[in-house]
């Protein structure tokens, strides 16, 4: 039967219009090719077609490169309430996509190796960059999707206790609190409130009236203001529940906050902790913005930002022997009691919904942080403490603000250990020569060795400068892999030669930027629960290169690419020290040990993923892979290494793509933890997920998208 090429990347549906575009040929350069679109009766549909000339495909696919029209743009009329099936045909060989509103049926993503990678990475979805979906939209539609909720009140359910500290509280604002609190749908709660107001201020008379009504409503006078902190304890003092939830006078909570509170609690019964996403809302009440979609426990995000904040549950048995809040870190007192309970929890759930609101005004740190620079000092003496009490081996010379308020940069002082740094090289020695001299002349860390591993040089001149080098730095060591190009065999290669515990995996195409570069990465590389660290990468002109990786973008993508850091990335992330699932191996610090006991890089990654590969297992070994911004090279990116530009190559990075994805297709369905569902996999800007294009096909592989494209793809050795 004669055979098929084909790729689907392009699907558009508005109103009344469905655009596809994309590219087919047959197994000869000459075989025709046809179209055809029929509706849900096998009617035929009417459309227009376009062809484009491809010169790609037929030098990927035929090896040639040929006039053709491969390439081609479909448009035809479409009902939102009806099913269509497009199909391409060569011979008697076809391929039938199903089409409606819901997008390509899942089962219909089964495609051959060949067209793989552009299934993963070719969709083209410009109107989505073109208009990226507001906030506004994505909540509304968000809330036609609501799933009807189950009734989860039982004997077992946990009684949740809402503790609230009053202090001159607007009559407005805690009036619509009161309200949002009453609208649960999950009943099992009280609210206690501690009035640290003014007599004259008091707001019994307030709270008198919803009692009334409502008798989980519990109310202490304190007859006197005993700081945020000792406001706050009096209130957690009157609580009776299993677990005490946070929440600030003028503040909302959604009305499913309770229930999806309880559901966790039902579906992980060992949580201790639990924090969900949030919003902002106006002094008005009426405007909803800056949406902060949070990864999953992530401790040293929490470490260089209170980015759990709100809402956030705590079993009232962690309290208890933790301690309540301590009064002097006033102002930051909610990021202390955090870290001090989730040290103490079995475990940490994350819920990736907006179920609080937080109320701005001129006076609040959300929208006006200068107003309470008080706060921030407390929050650096909170983080230098939590450090006290986790890892009193550490030095913390000092913590400092970091890129914006809000954001903690925390400086070790660290002993000057040996480490190896392992540079693959073929050739380009002016780019080798800058990556060395770099590091020896304008880093801080001394305590170097290098590790060149040469691989199939073929100027004389690259020999000579091998020479030329070792004689002018005693640190510096040639040795020769003559195996063909595999990055993960030449760094394992490399690896046996290296003296030090610890191992600098470096590209020969970076040059240090910031001196401190490798000091900034062993302050977290030493922890026993570390095992990578990465860094920030620049191109040429600044902007970003790599600020971690998000697994699922694409396969998996640098985050933020091509963006600047000074414009203030998405919640200041670039520029915020964090964990993540991956980091490019471009320049990656790794313990020995870790190392080892993860067995290196796999060798059968030559080219492709071996880096996320290696994070992946290292994380799953119970390590952390830390990202440290403030240790920054530029990144010449794959200069030596030459374009993926001949079929062989193609091929081969074909299969790693089809390794990983059957590697990881568990963490694929899943998601990424340390970046949020709720935010887009067909960009690296943190922009929003566009819930039209999920709605008609987008690329979000997780569930039965991803197990029908991977069960399509044969076994790959």
């Amino acid at each position: 039967m004669r055979k098929l090429y084909y790729s689907l990347e392009m699907i558009s549906v508005n109103e009344n219009t469905t655009r596809l575009g994309g590219w087919a040929c047959g197994e000869k350069p000459e075989d025709p090719v046809d179209f055809s679109v029929v509706d849900s009766t096998g009617n035929p549909v009417d459309f227009k077609l376009t062809r484009i000339q491809r010169s790609d495909v037929s030098r990927e696919v035929y090896q040639i490169i040929r006039e053709n029209q491969y390439g081609f743009e479909i448009v035809f009329d479409s009902d939102p309430h009806k099913a269509y099936k497009f199909v391409i045909s060569s011979g008697k060989r076809k391929k039938t996509y199903h089409l409606n509103r819901a997008g390509i049926k899942a089962a219909q993503l089964k495609e051959k190796v060949m067209n793989t990678y552009s299934v993963m990475r070719n969709y083209n979805f410009s109107e989505q960059r073109k208009t990226p979906m507001s906030y506004s939209t994505f909540r509304k539609i968000l809330a036609l999707r609501q799933e009807k909720t189950e009734k989860l009140e039982s004997p077992e359910s946990p009684l949740f206790s809402i503790v609230i500290p009053l202090y001159a509280t607007p009559e407005r604002y805690l009036r619509e609190l009161i309200d949002s609190i009453e609208k649960q749908t999950y009943g099992k709660y009280e609210v206690c409130f501690a009035d640290g107001s003014p007599k004259e201020k008091s707001l019994e008379h307030i709270i008198n009236e919803y009692q009334k009504t409502n008798h989980r409503i519990r109310y202490q006078f304190l007859n006197e203001n005993r700081g945020i902190s000792g406001n706050t304890n009096a209130a957690v003092e009157m609580a009776s529940g299993d677990f005490i939830v946070l929440c600030d006078h003028d503040d909302l909570l959604t009305n499913d906050a309770l229930y999806e509170l309880a559901k966790a609690v039902k579906e992980n019964p060992e949580c201790d902790c639990i924090y969900s996403d949030e919003d902002k809302i106006d002094e008005t009440s009426t405007k909803y913005f800056d949406p902060h979609f949070k990864p999953d426990y992530n401790i040293d995000l929490l470490t260089s930002n209170n980015y759990i904040c709100h809402i956030y549950a705590v079993r009232k048995s962690i309290v208890e022997k933790t301690g309540g809040f301590d009064e002097q870190y006033d102002g930051a007192q909610d990021h202390d009691f955090i870290m001090r309970t989730t040290e103490q929890a079995r475990s940490i759930v994350h819920i990736p919904k907006v179920l609080y609101h937080w109320r701005t005004h001129m006076n609040s740190t959300s929208v006006n942080p200068e107003s309470k620079m008080y706060a921030f000092e407390a929050g650096k003496k909170a983080i230098k403490a939590h450090y006290e009490r986790v890892w009193p081996e550490l030095k913390v010379d000092h913590v400092e603000d970091g890129a914006s308020l809000g954001i903690y940069h925390t400086v070790f002082d660290v002993k000057e250990e040996l480490v190896s740094v392992i540079i693959p090289n073929k050739d380009h020695t002016e780019d080798l020569d800058k990556a060395i001299r770099s590091m020896i002349e304008k880093g801080t860390w001394k305590n170097l060795e290098f590790i060149i591993v040469e691989n199939n040089s073929e100027k004389q001149e690259t020999f000579e400068y091998y020479e030329k080098i070792q004689k002018e730095y005693e640190q510096v060591k040639v040795v020769y892999y003559e195996g063909g190009f595999n990055y993960s065999a030449i760094n394992n290669f490399g690896v046996k030669y290296a003296k030090g515990n610890y191992l600098l995996l470096m590209n020969n195409d970076v040059e240090l930027i910031e001196p401190d570069s490798l000091k900034e990465m062993m302050g977290y590389c030493v922890r026993d629960d570390v095992g990578i660290v990465g860094c920030r990468l620049l191109y040429p002109d600044n902007s970003i290169q790599h600020a971690g990786v998000v697994i699922g973008i694409g396969v998996a993508e640098h985050i933020l690419k091509n963006t600047y850091s000074g414009d203030g990335t998405y919640f200041n992330r670039s520029m915020t020290i964090q964990d993540l699932s991956a980091v490019t191996a471009a320049v990656m610090l790794v313990r020995r040990e870790v190392y080892e006991e993860v067995n290196g890089l796999d060798e059968s990654f030559a080219v492709a993923f071996n880096d996320i590969d290696f994070c992946l297992r290292v994380r799953n070994a119970g390590k952390l892979v830390v990202y440290q911004p403030y240790a920054c090279f530029h990144h010449y990116e794959s200069k030596s290494r030459g374009a993926e530009d001949t079929m062989e190559k193609k091929q081969r990075f074909r299969r790693e793509i089809v390794r990983f994805l059957r590697r990881y297709k568990d963490f694929l369905q899943k998601g990424d933890p340390m970046y949020n569902p709720n935010l887009t996999i067909v960009s690296t800007d943190y922009s929003l997920r566009n819930l039209f294009f999920d709605r008609i096909g987008a690329p979000f592989f997780r569930g039965r998208q991803l197990t029908a494209l991977l069960d399509s793809i044969p076994d790959v050795k």
